[in-house]
């Protein structure tokens, strides 16, 4: 069992898709970020960055393990299912590649895109164009890796897992789809799948207008641990 501290934004997509991809039992525990409950101390204990996603797998046998960080998750998880991500070296290194050049580059861009284009307070046009310029030149990147392959790193990997949440908003994100093929054909090809679509089903019934409190969140991590 995995209690899963979420919201449903682009890097808690990623752990669903990967969750259900698995077949793995798990609990979604939501996290408003709207609302501050990230900083909620019990969450801290599980997350020290603050920040969502992050898990407690219950299935280990010294204990419950937290871990933070969406590229930790989705590697840890993968080795220990033996899925999404190869044993062999080389076949391990294109997918750990992909993995970090989302969480490095693609991820924060993006989500620096998405902000000042979408949610700023004022218009700052420089900031606009940098992150919609960097953007552009990072799907291209993706649009050459896609060149005669379904997948960046050939095989279905947590590397497409950690990829498409972000792109799937691309409207936002001022970026010409229509102009990247391989990205457009890839983009519905992960939509198609059906853990994709439960992963996505799994967040339509998160409320943002609600806020967990830090006394039953403390209280819900005290259960489950004793639980455990």
């Amino acid at each position: 069992m995995i209690d899963l501290f979420y919201a449903p934004t682009p890097n808690g997509h990623k752990i669903t898709i990967l969750l259900e991809e698995l077949g793995l039992d798990y609990r979604l525990i939501p996290i408003n970020i709207l609302k501050d409950d990230q900083f909620h101390p019990a969450f801290l204990q599980v997350s020290p960055n603050n920040r969502i996603p992050a898990i407690l797998d219950y299935s280990e046998a010294d204990g419950p393990l937290a871990v933070f960080e969406s590229g930790a998750i989705l590697t840890l998880l993968a080795e220990k299912h033996q899925q999404f991500l190869p044993q062999q070296r080389r076949a391990r290194a294109e997918v750990l590649q992909w993995l970090n050049w989302q969480m490095g580059g693609l991820g924060p861009m993006l989500g620096q895109n998405h902000h000042f284009n979408q949610y700023a307070p004022e218009q700052v046009p420089y900031a606009q164009k940098r992150y919609t310029d960097e953007s552009r030149r990072l799907y291209g990147v993706l649009e050459k890796q896609l060149t005669g392959r379904e997948y960046v790193a050939d095989d279905y990997s947590i590397a497409d897992m950690a990829i498409y949440p972000w792109i799937r908003g691309h409207e936002n994100q001022k970026i010409d789809i229509e102009q990247l093929p391989n990205v457009a054909a890839y983009i519905q090809r992960m939509a198609a799948r059906e853990a994709v679509k439960k992963a996505y089903q799994r967040g339509e019934s998160f409320d943002w207008e609600k806020s967990i409190s830090a006394e039953k969140l403390n209280s819900l991590l005290e259960t489950s641990i004793e639980k455990s």
